[in-house]
């Protein structure tokens, strides 16, 4: 069960690892981009390509979709990214249970952002947990972690491929030792846990009020989506990658301001000043800041953020 291509890099990993996968289930086909043509999820795109049955329920809490589900009579049931609710009654059908690959070291950042929140948070170390599934949020006991680094230029993009590439071998060595009753499931630490909450698009404008620390781990966080952006000239203006820079702060909160370097530019924030280092003007190509100065000399002394 999962959705994004987090979860496909773990089906993958269980297709490579000789499991037989009964059949995969994902979220419904949704429309996306411009023209709202339907895009099928990245784990229903691998699935159809290998010849797996492919179930898109919009929710697992009716009679009938358990009823379904049970008829496959699966063993275990693999979790990752899936993004609805498994009931008591879908928990309880395996008989090695639910098992779900977390991309944090939970207790901490439990809940629907978890990559998202290691970066917001500026935590230096990540990591995957394979845990089972229980009637909480990711309060299941723990069968096994493992930890990875986050580096200063990591987006949640990168971070989530290593984080996927991670979970999946943790995956394949956990398994056959769960499978096998090697394991002691561990009770998650209450004490150290804290939650992720839901990203949305309303998360993507820039208030410059905020330092540039927190802007900078946003820009990070939202990347790719929903994706950072602010107004310039009444048009959206996308920021893809930013620095804070030790620039002294002088003039007005969202003010363009010459840095002399690369980056060329930097905006003020609420403290301090982040450097943008590429950026994307609504319907033009992404480039790098340096190149968009170039070409607009009176975006220096310009105050971005308003429409």
């Amino acid at each position: 069960m999962g959705t994004p291509p987090f979860a496909a890099t773990v089906l993958e990993a269980l297709l490579r690892g000789r499991y037989n996968v009964v059949a995969v289930y994902t979220q419904p086909d949704r429309p996306a981009g411009r023209g709202h043509g339907v895009v099928y999820p990245a784990v229903k795109r691998l699935s159809l390509e290998r010849g797996i049955t492919v179930v898109q329920p919009r929710s697992l809490k009716s009679g009938q979709a358990t009823a379904e589900l049970a008829g496959l009579q699966p063993g275990l049931i693999i979790v990752a990214a899936y993004g609805l609710v498994l009931p008591a009654e879908v928990l309880s059908l395996p008989g090695f249970g639910c098992v779900n690959v977390h991309p944090s070291l939970l207790p901490r950042h439990r809940g629907p952002s978890p990559i998202a929140s290691t970066i917001l948070s500026g935590d230096e170390v990540a990591g995957v947990t394979i845990m089972l599934m229980d009637a909480g949020l990711d309060t299941g006991p723990v069968l096994s972690q493992q930890e990875v680094g986050v580096s200063s230029s990591d987006t949640s993009g990168s971070l989530g491929a290593r984080l996927a590439d991670a979970g999946a071998r943790l995956l394949l060595e956990t398994l056959p030792r769960w499978l096998g009753g090697e394991i002691r499931p561990q009770v998650q630490d209450e004490s150290r846990a804290t939650y992720s909450r839901l990203i949305t698009a309303d998360d993507a404008e820039i208030d410059w009020r905020l330092s540039a620390l927190e802007i900078w781990r946003r820009v990070r966080a939202y990347n790719p989506w929903p994706g950072c952006h602010t107004w310039y000239q009444g048009r959206r203006l996308k920021v893809h990658q930013a620095a804070p820079c030790h620039a002294p702060a002088e003039g007005e909160v969202g003010e363009v301001v010459s840095l002399g370097e690369s980056p060329a530019v930097g905006v003020v924030t609420g403290d301090g000043v982040l450097g943008l280092c590429r950026i994307q003007m609504e319907g033009k190509r992404d480039m790098s800041a340096d190149e968009f100065v170039r070409g607009r000399r009176d975006f220096a002394g310009s105050v971005l953020g308003s429409r």
